[in-house]
Formats: C-alpha cells, sequence, structure tokens
C-alpha cells in the first residue's frame, strides 16, 4: 500500500454532503426521516447507508436524481402487489409464461391470467445494452454456468434471447446502471424460477427501463 492511501481512504469514506439534493424531501419521506427538504448529519448517514447497500455512486449521501430514481423504482414495485399484471401487457393467453416489466424492473411467472410466482425485482440491462422487448422462449439452460464474455458466474442460467437469460446476481439487483442485458435476480427468485420454468416456455419483455 502507498504512503499516506490510508489516510486518504478515510477522508474519502467519511466525506458526507451537507448540501440538500433536488430529490430531498422524497428521499427523507422514503427513509421515514424528518420531511423538512433540510439536510442532516443524521439526513446524510441514513441516505449515504441506502447508496452502499446498493452500490449508487457516489456514495456521499447526496439525495440526488439517481438515489430517488432506485427508490422510486421500489416504490412502483411494492404498489404492484400481488396483481403485477394490472395493465393486462403480459400475454394470458400462452399458458405458462415468465413476464418481465422494465419500466417497474420487476418480473413473474403467470400461468394463464393465473399468477404461478413472484413479482419479484430484477435488475436488467443498462443504457447501450438494454434487455430486448418482445415475444421470446427459453432455448438453453445451464445451472452453473460462466460467461465466456464477461468471465462471470451465471447461476441458474435461463437464456431468451441470444445470450440474454435470467440469472441469479450476489450484487443488489437495484445496483445502477444495470446488467449486460440480462435480467438479474436475487439467488433464491433465480432458483425459483429454475425450477418452475423450462426449455420451450415462453418469456415477455416490455417497457422501458428507467435511465435508457
Amino acid at each position: 500500500m502507498a504512503l499516506g492511501s490510508a489516510p486518504a481512504a478515510a477522508a474519502s469514506a467519511a466525506a458526507c454532503s451537507a448540501s440538500a439534493g433536488p430529490h430531498q424531501k422524497q428521499v427523507e419521506k422514503f427513509l421515514g426521516l424528518k420531511v423538512d427538504g433540510k439536510q442532516s448529519t443524521a439526513d446524510c448517514k441514513k441516505i449515504r447507508a441506502f447508496q452502499n447497500e446498493h452500490g449508487i455512486t457516489p456514495a456521499l449521501g447526496y439525495a440526488g436524481p439517481l438515489t430517488w430514481r432506485t427508490m422510486n423504482t421500489m416504490l412502483e414495485q411494492r404498489a404492484a402487489g400481488k396483481n403485477p399484471n394490472k395493465a393486462g401487457k403480459c400475454p394470458v393467453d400462452k399458458g405458462r409464461i415468465a413476464c418481465v416489466d422494465l419500466t417497474r424492473q420487476l418480473s413473474w411467472i403467470q400461468d394463464g391470467k393465473k399468477l404461478a410466482f413472484g413479482p419479484v425485482p430484477v435488475r436488467t440491462g443498462k443504457d447501450g445494452d438494454e434487455t430486448r422487448t418482445g415475444a421470446k422462449k427459453i432455448y438453453w439452460r445451464n445451472i452453473d454456468h460462466v460467461s465466456s464474455i464477461y468471465k462471470v458466474k451465471m447461476p441458474y442460467a435461463q437464456f431468451f434471447d441470444g445470450g440474454q437469460a435470467f440469472h441469479s446476481v450476489t450484487k443488489s439487483v437495484w445496483n445502477p446502471p444495470g446488467s449486460a442485458g440480462c435480467v438479474n435476480m436475487r439467488h433464491a427468485d433465480a432458483k425459483a424460477y429454475w425450477k418452475r420454468l423450462k426449455n420451450g416456455d415462453d418469456v415477455y419483455v416490455y417497457g422501458r427501463k428507467p435511465g435508457t
């Protein structure tokens, strides 16, 4: 370690924004803080903890657009409840189908009109590497897949469009900016999808991810 790097790192870690961000009140409300639009030390620490948990950088406790966008996506996911297909955008005439709503970053499995599993939060493709929309089918599955391009593990991989697949990740599914096109899932959710889906099952992707 280079001389002086530890103090510099400590100083950086201790940095906390004293400024109120453009989404201060929304962020305060989301985190259960006093909603006054004014930044406090307590506000900054709570905001920064959220940023660190989900890999939002720089984690300075500033209530900026990316932090609020992440929180707003969470609110939309919660609002979906147990009726994620209320708007009828995912087909209900296909039998078993895995639906992916890019706008809300949600996925679920339907049996016709019946909700079979979910909804669960997902992390889809970032700007320039968007998860492609439209009707797909699962065509290849590999429980212990390792990407030949990115050299990373993709547990419970179920491919449905070129190199794009459902698979488990260890990082937060709310971690921006997103994947390289795959539908990233929490481990338990990816495992549940693995048990419920098979080759030939339908997948339908629609909407547009915030920030793309």
